[in-house]
Formats: structure tokens, sequence, C-alpha cells
């Protein structure tokens, strides 16, 4: 650890190879945030199913590759993929649970979790699957710093689903109905507004956000049947340090997690990048419930 600590100091510019690096791949996380965000606000579910829904949406640019299509059509192929599956998982599942307990909405989306775990093992096998984008690589300050263009464009779309999403909130029908749910449901069902739809297609688009940062995980990294769970701790934690409802905090947070991962995992070693994320997810945790509680007495 400390002869890597040494390197940063000695060599500052690799520094800023570590922000960059960082940066681009905390977009990625924030497609994922972006669903869990959304779903949480409207619904008041915790989906702890999140991180499998974008290695499914892996696996399915995967299997389009395999099959010798661009791997590019795999974003638009996972997202729609992802939809409809995010869609019967809401049919035959969350629609019971969603005015239930949060607790029991946790229970229901982590059983969910270990089905998709299990079927991606039995289709797809537990072997790391990758697929080569074909980009290649920007060369920047006289070669000391490389920049993977696929994580450039994951950037690229990270940004632009976010704005799309904002957007399609404010601007479509279906957005305005998901925005009058999200503020009170009851109400939302005496304007007529048909709730269960709209958790539905909120629901669905969830994962189908989650397929497209799948697509770019898998040509970015890789991807394994029993992967998802860093990806769902990482968009809770997004989520918790932005708030509900607040896209542009979203971004800002995944961009600092991405880099901070980046820091940890060189400094600490890869082998305790994991670790630190859990410990991470601790110390936010309880920063949030001291806050909360300093809150609440100065309210009394």
């Amino acid at each position: 650890m400390w002869d890597n600590l040494l390197i940063l100091v000695q060599a500052p510019i690799f520094n800023l190879q570590l922000l960059v690096d960082g940066i681009l791949i905390g977009a990625v996380f924030a497609l994922a945030a972006y669903g869990m965000a959304l779903v949480w606000g409207v619904m008041n579910i915790i989906n702890i199913a999140q991180g499998e829904f974008v290695i499914l949406g892996g696996f399915v640019t995967w299997w389009l590759a395999s099959k010798g299509m661009n791997p590019f059509l795999g974003i638009p192929a996972s997202f729609i993929v992802l939809f409809v599956v995010g869609w019967i998982i809401y049919k035959i599942v969350i629609r019971r649970v969603v005015d239930q307990d949060l607790f029991i909405s946790i229970l229901a989306t982590f059983g969910i979790s270990i089905l998709l775990q299990q079927l991606m093992n039995l289709v797809f096998d537990s072997d790391v699957r990758t697929v080569e984008s074909g980009l290649g690589t920007y060369f920047m300050l006289d070669n000391t710093i490389t920049v993977a263009e696929i994580k450039v464009v994951g950037f690229v779309l990270a940004i632009a689903l976010g704005l799309t999403l904002g957007a399609f909130m404010t601007k479509s029908k279906i957005g305005q109905a998901i925005r009058a749910t999200a503020q009170n449901a009851r109400a939302a069902r005496i304007l007529g507004i048909n709730t269960d739809r709209v958790y539905a297609v909120t629901y669905s688009l969830n994962a189908a956000i989650c397929g497209s940062a799948g697509a770019l995980v898998v040509m970015t990294w890789n991807v394994q049947a029993f992967q998802g769970l860093a990806y769902t701790v990482r968009s809770f934690m997004i989520v918790v340090v932005a708030g509900v409802g607040n896209l542009p905090a979203v971004v800002i947070s995944a961009l600092g997690l991405g880099a901070l991962e980046n820091f940890a995992g060189f400094i600490l070693g890869i082998e305790f990048q994991m670790a630190f994320i859990f410990s991470l997810l601790v110390v936010i945790l309880v920063w949030r419930n001291f806050r909360l509680k300093k809150h609440r007495q100065v309210l009394r």
C-alpha cells in the first residue's frame, strides 16, 4: 500500500489518470443509480435486484455479439429486453408488494435477485464474459494519459440518458403521471391516474436503464452471473448520498464514487476494492443516520 502511495506522490500525473478513469467509470454507475432512484422515489421500493438487471443486460449484449452482431446494437437491445423482463417481474411479484412495508419489498426483490442469479448461471454458466467493443484508445498529454474510447461512450450515454429521462419526466404524459404518483399516489388515483400502470412503467424503465448499463459494462470490463451485488450496493450508496429524485446529484455522486473506488483499488490493491465499497457503505449509512437524528433534534 505504501509503495502505491509513493507512486502517486512521485508521479502526480498518475493521479490524473486515476481521476479521469474513475470519473468515466462513475458514469456507468450513474446509469444503474438512475433507475434505483426512480423506483425508490415513485414506488418506495429499494430494488435489491438492481445489479442483476445490469448483469443480465451484459449477457444480452454478449449473446448478440457471439452471434456476429455489432456489440453496440446490444445497448438498445438490452434496453428493450430488460424493459420486458421488468414488466413481467412487476406483474408477477412487485405489484403485490408496492403498498406493503418497505422491508417486505426488500425481501421480495432479494428473492428476485437470487432467482436471476441462478437463471443466468444456468443459461450462461458461471464463466466470466466480455465483449470487444472494437473501439480504440485516446492518448493525451504526450501519451502519459490513456482513455479507452468505450469509457467515453459510456460517459456520454449516461449524461444523455439523464437529460432524456429528465425531459421524459417533465414533458410526457406518462412522466407527469409518474411524478404525480410519486408525490401522492392516493390523490393520483382520485384524479384518474392508473397508478398500477405507472408503477409497471417505472419498474420496467428501471430494468431497461440497467440493461443499457450492463451493455456498457460487458464491453468495458466483464460480467459474471454472481457479480450483481456490487452494482446494487453502488447504486444504493449513490442514491443515499444524492437523495431520491435528484438526478443531477445522482450523476455527481456516481462520478465521485467512481473516482474514490479507482483510487482505492490502486492504493489498497484490486483484491480490497470491494471491501472498500462495503466499508464506504457502512460509513455513509452511519453518517446519514447521524444527520437524521440531528435534524430531528433541531425540529424538537
